[in-house]
């Protein structure tokens, strides 16, 4: 009978392993590839984790370059907003912070910090944490329950009560005072015609749910409003909508009972609102895999049983490191 014998690293010899494949990819001396030689000698699990460490590095180099970058450019965003004076520096600072980040990303595997979530919350009065589906009530009574991983702003002057959505998605049950309920997100507005309804950020735009009432959703200043009923959805980007569709409102909305409900999804679709829930990130390598179409009903609390039994459908490859799951 055979025997597995191989030695599984701690996570502790999985980051070290990474910590010796970023240095050695970057003109070790001498005496840090002797180091490195007893190290790699000292215990069978070390080898073991450098050769995960290997596979993962090959997988992981394009896409950690890729968030690398999106940081990068979140970075400079924040930077330009405080009116830096020199653009050069703020240039040279963000081309270096992506070369950071992408270490900072192979060597934490997606446990470390993520600049665009941070920015999004040091504006926001009320944020949800991965995993974590909070509710809120305004000074108005009315209430937002936001989606996992969410932010969202609130202003309450001039005669109108006015919420961003900053990241994520939140649910409205509006009370009616006579003051206008506004929601803005990606430079488009919900109006609340008396409502429940959510709003739902995309990555080209947003996308507007209503469960009852009436909803006018304006995609820019300006633009033609659309008023939407309920089991209706309008998406919009750049300034311009899609055409209205019917949905099941309750099965879409199920998220604030802990259930994601899909219908013909691309895999790609089921994978962006998993890595909501997940403390840490979710690569997926294959564009043809990410096509794929799902159906079915999922808990929210649990994306790595989700991802098994999927992959149990699809047959696709899982890779984990740390706190990083890569597809392929």
């Amino acid at each position: 009978m055979n025997h597995d014998t191989r030695v599984l690293p701690t996570p502790a010899q999985e980051q070290a392993a990474l910590a010796w494949l970023s240095l050695l990819h970057d003109q070790p001396s001498s005496g840090d590839q002797a180091t490195f030689s007893h190290w790699l000698q000292a215990d069978p699990a070390h080898a073991e984790a450098y050769a995960q460490a290997q596979v993962i590095w090959e997988l992981s180099e394009v896409p950690a370059r890729t968030l690398a970058d999106e940081d990068a450019l979140a970075l400079q965003g924040y930077l330009n907003a405080m009116n830096r004076a020199r653009r050069s520096s703020v240039r040279r600072w963000s081309g270096g912070l992506a070369l950071a980040a992408s270490l900072l990303l192979m060597v934490s595997m997606g446990a470390g910090w993520q600049p665009s979530r941070w920015f999004d919350d040091l504006g926001a009065d009320y944020v949800s944490a991965p995993g974590q589906v909070r509710s809120v009530t305004l000074a108005d009574q009315s209430v937002i329950t936001l989606d996992a991983d969410s932010a969202i702003a609130v202003d309450f002057s001039g005669g109108e009560r006015h919420v961003e959505v900053r990241r994520g998605a939140a649910f409205f049950s509006v009370s009616h005072t006579g003051e206008p309920f506004v929601v803005d997100a990606n430079r488009g507005e919900a109006r609340v015609l008396g409502t429940q309804f959510e709003v739902r950020l995309q990555p080209m735009g947003a996308q507007v749910s209503v469960l009852s009432g009436r909803v006018g959703v304006t995609p820019a200043k300006g633009a033609e409003q659309q008023v939407l009923g309920a089991d209706q959805q309008v998406a919009y980007s750049a300034g311009h909508a899609r055409a209205l569709q019917a949905i099941d409102a309750q099965a879409q909305l199920a998220w604030r009972q802990g259930w994601l409900n899909y219908y013909k999804a691309p895999l790609a679709d089921v994978v962006q609102d998993l890595r909501r829930y997940y403390p840490g990130r979710i690569l997926l390598l294959n564009d043809e895999l990410g096509a794929r179409r799902i159906s079915g009903s999922f808990p929210s609390h649990d994306p790595q049983a989700v991802l098994a039994s999927l992959q149990e459908v699809l047959g696709f490859q899982q890779n984990h490191l740390g706190n990083l799951i890569i597809l392929r």
